[in-house]
């Protein structure tokens, strides 16, 4: 816990406007991939193919978009960013990984590692100081 606030200290101390903005674009575009997900499901099934007859793609193809439109409405408004980081992680590597087991697809590969770095810097970074939780934070 003392590594959180102090992360959180530091991160309020260097918080800056195109760090905020970059944080609300990556929560708009996991929600955006989230409605993407949902409106065209074929995509999602056309994505797991190469990992079909694992145990689970039902769950995973269950999981993928609710994660993404809650997990980036959380992180757009700053509210409880770094659990909806952590739950984004497995989302992201399994976007790498599928790039690998199935057919190479270069745009892809580049926007899920870019997503993939994004979230584990805001996983550190946390939410900064122009967001929900630190509003909620300033109003105990």
């Amino acid at each position: 816990m003392p590594t959180i606030k102090s992360l959180n200290k530091w991160a309020n101390a260097h918080s800056y406007y195109p760090i905020d903005l970059l944080r609300i674009a990556l929560g708009v575009f996991l929600f955006i991939k989230g409605i993407n997900f949902i409106s065209n499901s074929q995509i999602l099934v056309d994505l797991i193919k190469p990992v079909q007859n694992l145990a689970g793609s039902m769950i995973v193809i269950h999981y993928v978009a609710p994660a993404h439109l809650i997990g980036g409405v959380l992180i757009a408004f700053g509210l409880l960013t770094r659990w909806s980081v952590t739950a984004q992680l497995p989302l992201l590597i399994g976007a790498v990984l599928i790039n690998f087991l199935g057919e190479m697809n270069p745009a892809n590969l580049v926007i899920a590692s870019v997503i993939l770095l994004l979230c584990v810097f805001f996983m550190f970074y946390g939410s900064g100081k122009h967001s929900v939780d630190y509003y909620l934070k300033m109003q105990q």
